[in-house]
């Protein structure tokens, strides 16, 4: 055979393989190539959208974490209001207990005072009438002059 022959064998063959392949190889690769392509496709679209996803969930956690912080900052601002309002209530409640124990221990004072002078009046009756008795040298008797001395006492005050 001749060089030509062979060569239009082969291109002939060849066209043969060419046909045989674009028929029944090169459909099921292109199925599996576009398949492929498709799958790359929607897992970036996925990948996408999880990015997007995630952004917004990072959105979401920051606006919650900045509402719980305003939360927290206004639970401690009213406690330390609430705290604030007990002590000065405690305050009040001490100063009112101050200034009963003030009038109570004045009221004592003065009843003590009223006492001693009460007492004071009597020592000085008795002095005066001590006093008249060793004058006149003769005894007072204080029932028969109990008049006279609660008129001494009065003009003592």
């Amino acid at each position: 055979m001749s060089i030509t022959g062979t060569l239009i064998i082969q291109i002939i063959v060849f066209l043969i393989l060419v046909g045989f392949t674009m028929k029944y190889v090169w459909p099921p690769i292109a199925v599996a190539l576009d398949e492929r392509a498709r799958k790359i496709a929607e897992g970036l679209a996925a990948a996408d959208k999880a990015k997007a996803e995630l952004q917004e969930a990072d959105k979401k956690v920051e606006q919650e974490l900045a509402k719980s912080r305003a939360e927290v900052a206004q639970l401690l601002a009213d406690a330390e209001r609430r705290a604030q309002a007990i002590v000065e209530e405690a305050k009040g409640r001490a100063t009112e207990e101050a200034n009963k124990i003030v009038a109570a221990a004045r009221a004592d004072a003065e009843q003590q005072t009223v006492r001693a002078r009460e007492a004071l009046r009597e020592q000085v009756a008795m002095l005066a009438v001590k006093g008249a008795e060793q004058i006149l040298r003769r005894e007072v008797n204080p029932g028969v002059h109990a008049e006279l001395l609660n008129r001494l006492q009065t003009e003592l005050v």
